[in-house]
């Protein structure tokens, strides 16, 4: 990833964490975690160990590590050489808004890893972890502002006081754009549609989406912003972002009417006419499909406190 790109892509980024849990594993023991249908993130705060992912992938982690692990994604944090105890976790625990899942003894935790799930937007639409399907695992402890963030992981998370899980979720952020720093200097790129917009052609496009959803769009219309013929336009952006271009315009749209129901007083007939729909009904019906629930219904629970909890993938 260019740099260049990083400078693009870093102020239009829209960066949510929960922190979730912290994860303390004595020598000798494996924590299997299930499939979450949101993004999570593994810091390691202290010690190393092995995250084995869902097709028995190996990946070496130590203090300073950050691992993104993809939605849907089973696997295992194991401490120590010889793993001869598990701790098995069948669904999300219960307990205080950061759970402590503990296999083994706390007191004498070898292996001590920060959890959060997260959600990051280009333009407020696109998920920068959609379609991700290998873990991503970086080391970031070259960087001494990098090391002063996981200290204060671990700080909010062993004293916790007022304001700790707001605190840990703000830190957690900051170390996602040092990961995106670290992603930019090394060749070879393991999020999925970061390349595509180093061409300017899908970038000039993309950027058109985003700024203005509600206007009508056609896959014709946006070939020739590119500058590409129809069939080599819907071929070469359907490889670079895994869904067709009237598909991620559709996306776009309901995020961004999603967006606009939770945090403005327009009108449902406003939100519709402001992503493209001339119609309520034709809206409304088109909303519920993307997102499980009518435009009012989404309304009504949008601002309800919750207490974090994994974001399904669009559909």
């Amino acid at each position: 990833m260019p740099e260049m790109l990083l400078d693009k892509l870093l102020p239009n980024l829209a960066v949510h964490v929960d922190a979730f849990a912290l994860c303390m594993l004595s020598a000798g023991w494996r924590l299997s975690l299930p499939a979450n249908p949101g993004v999570m993130l593994r810091f390691v705060l202290k010690g190393s160990g092995v995250l084995r992912g869902p097709h028995g992938e190996a990946l070496q982690l130590a203090p300073y590590w950050l691992a993104v692990v993809p939605s849907g994604a089973a696997h295992s944090l194991e401490s120590g050489r010889r793993v001869q105890n598990e701790r098995r976790i069948e669904g999300p625990p219960a307990g205080a808004p950061v759970y402590h899942l503990v296999a083994g003894q706390a007191q004498k935790a070898d292996w001590v890893v920060a959890c959060g799930l997260v959600t990051v937007r280009y333009g407020q639409s696109m998920g920068l972890f959609d379609h991700l399907r290998e873990i991503i695992a970086v080391d970031l402890s070259h960087g001494p502002q990098v090391k002063a963030v996981f200290k204060g992981i671990l700080t909010e998370q062993s004293h916790p006081g007022p304001g700790s899980t707001a605190m840990t979720a703000a830190l957690m952020s900051q170390c996602l754009v040092h990961l995106f720093r670290r992603l930019a200097k090394e060749e070879g790129e393991t999020l999925p549609w970061l390349t595509a917009l180093e061409d300017p052609r899908l970038a000039r496009v993309i950027d058109k989406m985003l700024e203005f959803p509600g206007d009508d769009h056609t896959v014709e219309s946006l070939s020739e912003l590119a500058s590409m013929s129809r069939s080599a336009f819907a071929e070469k952006f359907t490889v670079a972002f895994g869904r067709s271009p009237m598909s991620l315009v559709h996306h776009v749209r309901m995020q961004r009417a999603a967006e606009l129901l939770h945090q403005s007083t327009l009108s449902i007939d406003e939100v519709a006419d402001r992503v493209g729909f001339a119609s309520r009904s034709h809206f409304s019906r088109a909303f519920k499909k993307h997102c499980g629930s009518s435009p009012a219904e989404f309304r009504h629970v949008a601002d309800a406190p919750t207490r974090p909890r994994a974001l399904a993938a669009p559909k």
